[in-house]
């Protein structure tokens, strides 16, 4: 007999396939060049793991929060596959990349506090990953400026997301205050 439990494993795992056919030529900006899918599996872990999150759409959200921006992929495929709201909460974090990168980085900042709680949610925990990644692995052609940059961007972006998960918020703190000790930049 099917459990909730089961449907669960299976819904997440069956995004997760999905994620990692669409980006399996895709890898991280890092100097490593990690498989892509591992940004995707952390995100998620961040969110089930640190932040307690457990809500199915969330955890799928997650691992498919860079198939639009990234890949081949349609939104009317998302959403035959995996519904309209985790549809949905991907298409509130993908960035236009029609757009100058100047101007998507801008709007990430606006739109951040106008997200759903889900959009939200995934968005703390892309940019936990992505700060660890700038601490740990940057991209090799990334000055120290630029990573410090980064951090300073990013706490604007977090500025709109916080107060919906105290145990993601904590995280974030820890993970920028590290980066600013490893990049020997002042908190702002």
């Amino acid at each position: 007999m099917s459990t909730a439990k089961d449907h669960t494993a299976v819904s997440l795992l069956r995004a997760l396939h999905f994620a990692a056919d669409k980006h399996r030529d895709q890898r991280r900006k890092g100097a490593e060049a990690s498989p892509y899918v591992n940004h995707l599996i952390e995100v998620t872990e961040i969110l089930a793991r640190e932040g307690s999150v457990a809500d199915l759409t969330t955890l799928q959200a997650a691992i498919l929060h860079d198939t639009l921006e990234d890949t081949q992929t349609a939104a009317e495929e998302l959403e035959a596959l995996f519904g309209t709201e985790v549809c949905a909460v991907v298409a509130e974090v993908t960035d236009d990349k029609r757009l100058p990168k100047t101007e998507r980085k801008r709007l990430q900042i606006v739109h951040a506090p106008h997200l759903s709680l889900r959009a939200k949610l995934v968005k703390m925990a892309d940019k936990i990953s992505n700060v660890r990644s700038i601490i740990e692995a940057p991209p090799a052609e990334w000055s120290l400026q630029r990573r410090q940059e980064y951090l300073d961007w990013s706490d604007q972006v977090m500025a709109g997301c916080r107060g919906n998960n105290l145990a993601l918020d904590r995280l974030y703190d820890a993970t920028v205050t590290e980066g600013r000790r490893v990049l020997g930049h002042p908190a702002q």
